[in-house]
């Protein structure tokens, strides 16, 4: 009579599954974690299913106002649809623990620079929660970053660590501008948050120009 035999137990495996479940349920729970929203406009639910969508897909919400400033500030909207989403998943009132406030997290001193640069003074830090302006100015700041650096890569670690930073790293050849992608050169950004930065925007950005409905929209956008 055949004895089957009898599947031996893998503690190992086991152990790595409980692991890596616990580690999605704590992702799934920083994605659906309470939005830090001094404004008061919109509730945390609807922000909540907001940052979700962004997290699992490429949101083109505001594409009147990307386009408009993308244009206008010559940068390609696909790289601002891309950062929009790293920043705040598409929420229009979010603000940071530190007091980055709207869809592309402006920060106080950047808002008075970027003033300053423009030559306004009409506006106040409350106006970053709005979609349109909060646009502009944070599309106004890549554009120059972007001019300057030379590259979307360290366009990126500028918006995220500051230009002074960014330029320290070029000046003593901690990072070399002629070869940093997240394919080359990535490794040699010092701040581990600031890679893994780049590289999820630069991710997002092929998505977006992936996006067909985008094109279109943006070449319709051109001729207008």
């Amino acid at each position: 009579m055949a004895v089957k035999k009898q599947r031996k137990e893998n503690p190992l495996g086991l152990a790595l599954f409980v692991v890596i479940m616990l580690i999605i349920a704590v992702g799934l729970l920083f994605i659906f974690r309470e939005p830090d929203d001094n404004s008061g406009s919109g509730s945390a639910g609807d922000n909540n299913i907001t940052r979700a969508k962004a997290y699992f897909t490429y949101p083109t919400d505001y594409e009147e106002y990307v386009l408009k400033y993308a244009d206008e500030f010559d940068i390609d909207p696909c790289y601002i649809f891309a950062v929009i989403r790293a920043e705040s998943s598409f929420v229009e009132d979010a603000e940071s623990e530190v007091g980055a406030r709207g869809l592309m997290q402006i920060m106080p001193d950047a808002f008075d620079w970027i003033q300053y640069r423009l030559g306004e003074d009409d506006l106040t830090f409350d106006d970053m929660y709005k979609a349109e302006h909060n646009i502009r100015y944070g599309t106004y700041m890549l554009s120059y970053l972007y001019e300057d650096f030379g590259s979307f890569e360290l366009a990126s670690a500028a918006y995220h660590q500051g230009m002074n930073a960014v330029q320290s790293w070029i000046d003593d050849g901690t990072i070399d501008p002629e070869h940093f992608n997240i394919n080359d050169g990535l490794e040699d950004m010092p701040s581990a948050v600031t890679r893994d930065y780049i590289y999820k925007i630069m991710k997002a950005y092929d998505k977006y120009k992936e996006n067909t409905q985008l094109k279109e929209d943006i070449e319709k956008w051109k001729k207008q």
